[in-house]
């Protein structure tokens, strides 16, 4: 049987994934599914971190824009990836997947602070962590939150879900002959302003040589493709195989 390429992988999780066709909220059937592509994953001996977004049910950057104090809007956002990281865990505990919630910002009720030595004791063990609350500070995202989260625990490399199949030269859903990146590099992204990750993830990564993978999380199996070294979605890395 064919080996996992990775040994331990970082899933960043968009909120607006959670919410499904319901566009606000968190939708139980999604929420559902993505344990079990998790659950699938974790079973081939594939230690799992999880960073999840908030915008499904509050988006700091866009309360912000209509006059919200920037920072009070960042907070606020935080909170919201904690009740996305709450739902997670119960959703994967259901199936049977033992599971950690850490938190940037200190709610002991709720979950356990980032400690980053327990959290790769967590992962070796064999429980998912999911890092909620971002980086615990204002105008940082969960892209960067994730990013620095990976190399914190040593992951080998960000699977970035998506609601379409990689990165494209414009949205596919709004533009149907934009064409598929395979491969992209970390200046191309930037140069580009591709809507990948935020500028200080893909730098971040850039700096410390860290691939990416954007994918389709919603396409059945594709989680465990991507683990399995599958071509799927696009690979973002420092150079390209075919650039010129």
């Amino acid at each position: 049987m064919k080996e996992p390429i990775y040994r331990r992988v970082m899933l960043k999780l968009s909120g607006e994934c959670l919410a499904g066709p319901d566009r606000f909220g968190i939708n139980p059937g999604v929420v559902d599914y993505v344990a079990q592509e998790i659950r699938e994953v974790q079973e081939i001996g594939v230690q799992v971190a999880l960073v999840v977004g908030g915008g499904n049910i509050f988006r700091g950057l866009a309360a912000s824009s209509r006059g919200m104090d920037r920072a009070s809007a960042d907070y606020m956002g935080m909170l919201a990836t904690v009740l996305n990281g709450l739902a997670l865990q119960n959703a994967l505990e259901k199936v049977g997947v033992d599971t950690r919630v850490q938190t940037a910002i200190h709610m002991q009720e709720l979950a356990e602070p980032f400690i980053r030595r327990r959290a790769i004791r967590h992962l070796e063990v064999g429980r998912v962590v999911i890092f909620v609350a971002g980086t615990g500070n204002p105008y940082f995202t969960t892209d960067t939150a994730a990013a620095l989260r990976a190399m914190e625990v040593g992951a080998e490399i960000i699977f970035k879900a998506t609601k379409v199949d990689g990165v494209y030269t414009a949205d596919p859903l709004k533009v149907p002959q934009a064409t598929k990146f395979d491969e992209l590099s970390y200046i191309e992204v930037l140069n580009r302003k591709l809507e990948v990750m935020d500028s200080t993830a893909i730098s971040l990564c850039m700096d410390n040589s860290f691939p990416i993978v954007v994918f389709d999380l919603m396409e059945k199996g594709n989680f465990k493709m991507a683990v399995m070294g599958e071509k799927v979605g696009t690979l973002v890395r420092g150079e390209r195989n075919d650039a010129p």
